[in-house]
């Protein structure tokens, strides 16, 4: 699975940290998503979702390896 989280957070003008904490995750939680080596559980996708305002599709994607 894939996803546009670096560019949503910038878009909001985020930092990982920033982030981190209002998903209540670590920094490197955030970086792990961001570089598609960890993949957010349902309710942790939901709750980024939510802090950009976007449907969970605009964020998280099936890569065509999926």
């Amino acid at each position: 699975m894939k996803n546009n989280i670096r560019v949503q957070r910038a878009i909001a003008n985020l930092t990982q940290e920033e982030l981190a904490r209002k998903v209540a995750v670590s920094r490197q939680t955030i970086n792990a998503m961001e570089a598609n080596k960890y993949v957010p559980s349902t309710v942790l996708s939901l709750k980024i979702a939510r802090v950009f305002g976007k449907p969970l599709e605009e964020i998280f994607f099936l890569d065509e390896d999926d």
